[in-house]
Order: C-alpha cells, then structure tokens, then sequence
C-alpha cells in the first residue's frame, strides 16, 4: 500500500540528505496523485502526508470537487492550456511549469497569481516543454515585472538509464538557479528529481521531488514523452 512505501522514500530521503550535508527540512516531497484514486490519496493523507500535485486541470477540479480534506495542498506539475489558467490557479498553492512566454500573460492578468517555477528545457528536447537555459533569466524578468512571485526552477531531464544519469542535467540546473537567486532572491526552489532518479536530485540540490510511482507504484502512464512527473 501507499503508506508503506511513503515511509520508504522517506527512509531514502533521510540517507540522501545526510549524504550530502543537508538538512531534512531542505526538500519537500511533493506527491504526485495523477490517475490515483480519491481514497489512495486519502490514505496517505491520513498517514501525515498533505502536498499533492497534478497534471490535468480536469482531475484537479475533480479532486476539489469530491470527498478529499479541504486542507490539503495542491500544486500543479502539468503543461497549462491558457484557458484552464482559472481553474488551476484558483486551486493551487505554486505552479511547477511555466513554460513559455505565452502563458506568462495569461497568468499576470489573474488577480492575485500564484507563485511559479521556470520549466527549463535542460536538454533541448524538441518533445518538451520550456525555456531555453539561455533565457530563463530574461523570462524570469519579465514574470516579476508582470507581479508574478517567481520561486525557482523545474527541469524534466531525460528519461535515466540509472540515476547517475541525470546528475549532469541536475548540476546544471542548480547552477542556473544560483544565478537567478543572485536577481531574485526569493527564487529559492529547484524542483527535479522523480521517482527514478530523486536521491540524486537530493544529492545535486534538489529543494522539491515529484514522486508518483515511489509511493503508489506503477500504472498506466497518461503523460507520455513530456514526462512532467512520474
């Protein structure tokens, strides 16, 4: 069940954090409930456990529309159809994708936007979503000129063979993401690391994971090669 293997990656995230020198506090799991059941959700609720996220807009209204605790929070970790800008920021504590210029726009115009992270496009796939390492910094500009709170970064690397894999994509990140901190000092989040590959993230600086298949095991997957989470 969920709860068991919860207190798995917990135990992983421990060891992960000692390894590198940092404090448990520093990283927070963020579970990813896509095409889970209300009532899996509710069980790790019920175990402690209070941040979710998704990837569709129609699964988060319907989440906020069921029989799930009213107190728990959500982010959204999916590519956003301007016309669903709304109905997610309505719901959500931050957004983990912002991915291009566009939705910039839409989502400045809301009336109190909530905070972003920057998808950045790590390694140039054409099938992904996100800016250019190259541009973050001017994309970063624009969004706190706008009023959007900018809190950080999020890649979706490519797919590891094993975990050491993404190592390169997650230093880099880190590395960009010191340099918007020195603008933006409030753009202290790194969000990478998924279920394959997060105590690497940990170990590269990683303040948020997107774990899905960690804690509810596998399913049928509904993103594709997009990958925002797993």
């Amino acid at each position: 069940m969920a709860v068991r293997e919860l207190t798995e990656v917990q135990r992983r995230i421990a060891s992960a954090v000692r390894r590198a020198g940092r404090q448990p506090s520093d990283v927070t799991l963020v579970a990813v409930s896509k095409g889970r059941s209300d009532s899996e959700v509710q069980r790790l609720y019920d175990s402690g456990h209070s941040l979710f996220a998704e990837n569709r807009a129609e699964a988060l209204a319907s989440r906020l529309g069921g029989p799930l605790p009213v107190d728990i929070t959500w982010h959204f970790v999916g590519s956003v159809q301007r016309r669903k800008v709304k109905v997610i920021a309505s719901s959500v504590e931050l957004l983990h994708s912002m991915d291009r210029p566009r939705l910039e726009g839409a989502w400045a115009q809301l009336p109190d936007p909530p905070p972003v992270l920057l998808q950045v496009n790590i390694a140039a796939e054409p099938q992904k979503h996100g800016y250019p390492p190259a541009e973050v910094l001017e994309a970063a500009q624009r969004l706190v000129d706008l009023g959007v709170p900018v809190r950080g970064l999020m890649i979706l690397p490519p797919a590891p063979g094993v975990a050491e894999d993404s190592r390169s994509w997650f230093t880099e990140l880190a590395s960009i993401g010191a340099t918007l901190r020195a603008r933006h000092p409030g753009a202290v989040e790194l969000s990478m690391g998924m279920s394959d590959d997060f105590e690497v993230a940990i170990e590269c600086g990683a303040t948020m994971i997107r774990l899905g298949r960690a804690i509810f095991g596998t399913g049928e997957p509904d993103i594709g090669a997009r990958r925002v989470e797993d």
